[in-house]
């Protein structure tokens, strides 16, 4: 496993990152917690040891399966985890509904207010069992929220040794503009992949320029680009994908499926999965420095740790972004 400074901090990160949101419990449809464990001790094993999860992912509860899968290896893994996202705290502003690992509808909240996250903070920390957040990210912006309120709380946090890093995750260049008026970030999380590269236009140019680590998510487009997912597919009624993912609209489903075997000449040279083309293409991009690769087993984070082990030419970078811009955008 290859990996990567973060931004202006000493944490260095794989190339891969282990990403938690499916183990949850919620929007891919369930979670079987000894399976996820087992994943989470594959990714030590094969050197993915950063792992990318939020209270937001089920309620908190891939925040308490992490924290028990490296009960005794802390010292191993850098934990990634968020806040500003509140399930049923309506002091925030309503983003959307979601069911949790208990099966039970809630509501969610955008809320980075001071004491939210202070709040939050303690939280994550008791659930993931640990003294320090290696980087702490707010999960979405909070128009109701000052900046400068929400980075005087992260700064406080910092200082009081609970968490290493500040990150953002979903903000613009000028919200990250705004943060850099009051302290320094380490990272953005924004979607990346052969399908959404609009960062490309301000986000990566802007980050390049200030030193900050770019942790992309959705390299392989939740599924879409592994070719696993037929245009003919039907979704657990827990499986939000298609409510919630444009792409994953069955008539934009289709126009996917279609290019996908453009794509597989390239994998066969290189002898890879169309999912590890797809993870390499983003971390080759200039500006990036991992990917966030979801897993809800060890056969996934194994396959995932290998996409950091080729490096794509040029030539084949080209043609792959060639193939997606001739794709157009999705259709409505």
């Amino acid at each position: 496993m290859k990996y990567r400074k973060l931004g202006n901090t000493d944490i260095k990160v794989p190339v891969v990152i282990f990403g938690a949101w499916a183990i949850g419990g919620w929007y891919w449809g369930g979670a079987d917690d000894k399976v996820s464990t087992a994943a989470i001790e594959k990714a030590l094993d094969v050197g993915m040891n950063c792992f990318d999860t939020a209270p937001g992912y089920g309620n908190g509860h891939s925040e308490k399966v992490l924290g028990k899968a490296l009960k005794g290896k802390r010292n191993e893994a850098v934990i990634a985890t968020k806040c500003g996202l509140r399930w049923d705290n309506s002091e925030g502003h309503f983003f959307f509904e979601a069911t949790d690992s208990s099966g039970n509808v809630r509501r969610i909240y955008r809320n980075l207010s001071r004491d939210s996250i202070i709040y939050e903070c303690e939280q994550s920390l008791k659930r993931l069992e640990t003294d320090v957040i290696d980087l702490y990210q707010c999960h979405w912006p909070d128009e109701t929220t000052p900046l400068e309120e929400t980075m005087e709380a992260l700064i406080k946090l910092r200082k009081e040794g609970k968490i290493r890093a500040i990150g953002m995750s979903n903000f613009t260049t000028e919200m990250m503009q705004e943060c850099l008026k009051f302290g320094d970030i380490a990272s953005d999380q924004p979607k990346y992949n052969l399908l959404r590269r609009d960062i490309e236009k301000d986000v990566l140019p802007f980050c390049r320029e200030h030193n900050i680590g770019v942790i992309s998510y959705g390299p392989i487009a939740q599924g879409l680009l592994t070719g696993k997912v037929t245009v003919d597919r039907k979704f657990h009624k827990d499986d939000l994908r298609e409510k919630f993912q444009v792409w994953f609209k069955p008539v934009n489903r289709k126009r996917v499926v279609d290019i996908l075997p453009n794509m597989k000449p390239v994998a066969d040279k290189y002898g890879v999965t169309l999912a590890q083309l797809a993870i390499n293409w983003v971390i080759g991009e200039p500006g990036i420095t991992s990917a966030i690769a979801g897993a809800r087993n060890p056969e996934q984070v194994a396959e995932n740790a290998k996409a950091g082990d080729f490096e794509l030419s040029q030539e084949d970078r080209a043609l792959l972004r060639k193939e997606f811009e001739a794709l157009g955008p999705p259709l409505e």
